[in-house]
């Protein structure tokens, strides 16, 4: 098979996205949230832990906590009644503890909307970041979660394993304007129907965009399973 080129996978990679914006015309972020603060502490919250998980323990936690202020005067143990079956809970009360302190202490309790400024509080990575910035009007961004990696790989957008590098790679493919709803959309695409073991590829509004990189057959997976 020829090389693609950037031009030729650019193209594809708008493709791409265009079927699946036509496909799931509602994609959107599945936090529950009302405010900057309660996005940030749902998007750290949702670290190895679903969404639908998330939205169970948040309206609990935010009557009990309802700004950063009031978070940040809590002893981190205090967290753990409401968020113990998000995974991790430990170290994720201690990261909301500590991020809403520096919050207080650096920015009057307000989230900052700038991605590189958001980074530096803890529990937050640059995927944390790129999603609660771009989500409350601060930075453009194509954050890499699980899914989009999985997802950006598998399409042939990407060689890369480190998030970073794939989101860079991505936002050299689409112009900025596409990076927030092609975030959402992948992340959707990869809990419906890409999924990592059995992607349900007959079903797929891209399947002809898509060099499935590293997907088996599915007669051969139900080969593999003794079933025909």
């Amino acid at each position: 098979m020829a090389r693609e080129s950037k031009a030729a996978r650019a193209a594809r990679a708008g493709a791409i996205l265009t079927a699946l914006a036509e496909a799931m015309p509602d994609a959107r972020i599945e936090l529950d949230h009302r405010t900057p603060y309660e996005l940030l502490v749902a998007v750290i919250l949702s670290a190895q832990c679903t969404d639908k998980r998330v939205n169970l323990v948040t309206p609990a936690l935010f009557r009990r906590f309802p700004d950063a202020r009031a978070l940040a005067a809590a002893d981190a143990a205090e967290l753990h009644p409401f968020i113990q079956t998000c995974g991790l809970y430990r170290a994720k009360a201690k990261n909301l503890v500590a991020a809403a302190r520096a919050l207080v202490a650096q920015h009057g309790g307000e989230v900052p909307v700038r991605r590189a400024v958001l980074a530096e509080l803890a529990g937050v990575g640059n995927k944390t970041a790129g999603v609660v910035s771009m989500h409350i009007g601060g930075d453009v961004a194509f954050p890499v979660d699980t899914h989009v990696k999985r997802l950006a790989w598998r399409m042939g957008l990407t060689s890369a394993e480190a998030p970073d590098r794939v989101e860079a790679d991505l936002q050299a493919l689409l112009p900025p304007e596409r990076w927030v709803l092609g975030h959402q959309l992948l992340v959707w695409h990869g809990r419906r129907t890409c999924f990592a073991r059995a992607p349900a590829c007959e079903r797929c509004p891209v399947a002809a965009l898509c060099p499935k990189r590293g997907v088996e057959p599915a007669t051969r997976r139900a080969a593999a399973r003794g079933r025909p």
